[in-house]
């Protein structure tokens, strides 16, 4: 249970940066900067924006292994090629959830 209190000065601006970053995060502000002194990571939640587009991406991905699978037979050069681009996007989707 959190019982003690500390106070920190800092300007308005800085007061108004913890408070927008701690709001992207979810968290109070007394959390946020609690888990920024102790080198916890904290991260963002997605914005409704954000979330649209990581959700095209896994369509993309998931038709791009189905054209890869659908050409592997006649054309193996060019499923290769349409599978190393739905890879480099799984990629990019995997760093997009750190």
């Amino acid at each position: 249970m959190k019982r003690e209190f500390i106070q920190i000065r800092c300007s308005i601006y800085e007061k108004k940066l913890l408070k927008k970053r701690a709001a992207r995060a979810g968290i109070s502000l007394s959390e946020y900067i609690r888990s920024t002194a102790f080198g916890k990571g904290v991260t963002e939640r997605l914005t409704p924006e954000q979330l649209d587009y990581y959700k095209m991406l896994v369509q993309y991905k998931n038709n791009f292994v189905r054209i890869g699978n659908m050409f592997n037979k006649r054309d193996p050069k060019l499923a290769q090629e349409v599978m190393a681009l739905a890879e480099k996007i799984r990629t990019h989707l995997q760093n997009f959830q750190k």
